[in-house]
């Protein structure tokens, strides 16, 4: 195989890749030799023109490697979007998070910070600290509540809450896809209260609605939720800074505007006329303003 394989490829998924192509060539082979009706003589001849039967057959797979690989689902919402990151934010320091953590929630505990020393994911922009949220509070709901006001304080009290009160279970819970990712970093990672997490803030997924962003992501990329967003806003705050800094949608996690079982929508951070906004949008609304926000899993 070439090196132009990506890295982010598992030599399982590879064997596997190769063994379902080399079935289907296979049975393609026969059914078109009982279907075609060659003779001796039109078989020799499609052997001597072997090198452009098999750059047919090569773009065949190509084609369709292509087509099955992403999906199609929710395709509609997407629109092209320039916003970005105006305000100049770049990933910090792993050791300037971890320590500016330990000052927000004193007594936190620390992270293996040599993780970083690792080559990022693809797509992923940076490493970023991530406390576990049950080393802030008893619920989920609650460790985001406690987050959402350090920015409030953070950023002089510049930061309006429009789910105050509203963040309980019944309103509130992370995706399936995103507990399975933290447990799976929490289990390689134990002994440790900060968890290592590569990252990207919203511009692989820019003018995607969150259902979107949520159905092309592969197995090792999931959506963040509002609280590891939180910690990340309160870890780089140029983040958000700006109306024309892009707007971060909470792909991780699942919300029920008025807590009756309908979980159509997501949680948003967004940024105007001075002030972090938190709310919620429809997951099904493509938007130039907003992009969600991704982890992915070390491979």
């Amino acid at each position: 195989m070439k090196t132009s394989i990506t890295s982010n490829m598992t030599d399982g998924q590879i064997k596997q890749y190769r063994r379902f192509v080399e079935d289907a060539t296979t049975k393609g082979a026969d059914l078109a030799l009982e279907k075609v009706n060659l003779d001796k003589d039109g078989l020799q001849k499609l052997i001597e023109n072997g090198d452009e039967f098999n750059a047919v057959i090569a773009e065949v797979i190509i084609k369709k490697t292509q087509e099955l690989s992403v999906s199609n689902q929710f395709a509609s919402e997407e629109v092209k979007s320039k916003y970005g990151y105006l305000s100049g934010y770049k990933p910090k320091h792993i050791t300037e998070q971890t320590n500016a953590l330990r000052t927000l929630f004193p007594g936190i505990g620390f992270a293996d910070e040599k993780l970083t020393e690792q080559p990022l994911p693809k797509n992923a922009e940076g490493w970023f600290a991530i406390p576990r949220w049950e080393k802030i509070a008893p619920t989920y709901g609650e460790a985001v509540e406690k987050v959402l006001e350090l920015i409030k304080k953070n950023r002089n009290g510049n930061l309006i809450n429009y789910r105050k009160d509203q963040l309980s279970a019944k309103y509130l819970r992370q995706s399936a896809k995103m507990v399975k990712a933290f447990e799976k970093l929490g289990n390689e990672q134990k002994g440790y209260d900060i968890l290592i997490v590569p990252a990207q803030l919203g511009l692989c997924h820019r003018g995607r609605s969150v259902r979107r962003a949520r159905e092309v992501m592969n197995s090792f990329e999931f959506g963040l939720g509002a609280f590891a967003i939180g910690i990340i806003l309160l870890t780089h705050p140029e983040r958000l800074q700006h109306l024309d800094d892009l707007w971060v949608d909470c792909a991780g996690d699942e919300y029920s505007p008025d807590g009756v079982g309908d979980f159509s929508g997501s949680l948003i951070f967004g940024f105007y006329d001075g002030e972090v906004r938190f709310d919620r949008r429809y997951v099904g609304v493509a938007n130039v303003y907003y992009g969600s926000c991704s982890g992915f899993l070390p491979q």
